[in-house]
């Protein structure tokens, strides 16, 4: 079964532009609660995965970083420490459950590498569930 009518699209995800400031970065992670949130560039191109780990290794290795200049760091500069693999549009569910394993969620691009939302890693087991218990 093709991922696209598990896709959840990109104006319903929270994703963070590798313009971005560390401190935009962080609210945004508040925000959502979430610990991970997709990287894109300025051409809307997924280019990683910025995790609060890395936002917090970040803090704590870099001189003259504190909270009150936050705003003063891209997310472009900080390392990233995971890297979610992207699939295509075109593949299969059956080809999600190995990334599933690793990742929180899986990011979806186009064939130009355009970042068009994600497959979250409930949706895939909830997949795998149903095939296996029918």
């Amino acid at each position: 079964m093709k991922i696209a009518s598990f896709l959840l699209p990109k104006d319903k995800v929270a994703f963070i532009t590798s313009s971005a400031s560390m401190k935009e970065a962080l609210e945004e992670l508040e925000n959502h609660y979430y610990t991970a949130l997709p990287l894109v560039d300025s051409d809307g191109k997924y280019v990683g995965t910025l995790s609060e780990g890395d936002l917090l290794w970040t803090l704590k290795n870099t001189p003259g970083i504190h909270f009150d200049n936050l705003d003063q760091v891209q997310v472009s500069e900080i390392e990233k420490h995971i890297h979610n693999e992207s699939v295509s549009i075109n593949a299969y569910m059956e080809d999600m459950l190995a990334l599933a394993a690793d990742q929180n969620f899986v990011p979806v691009v186009d064939d130009d590498n355009i970042f068009i939302g994600i497959i979250r890693r409930k949706d895939i087991i909830e997949y795998y569930m149903r095939n296996i218990t029918d």
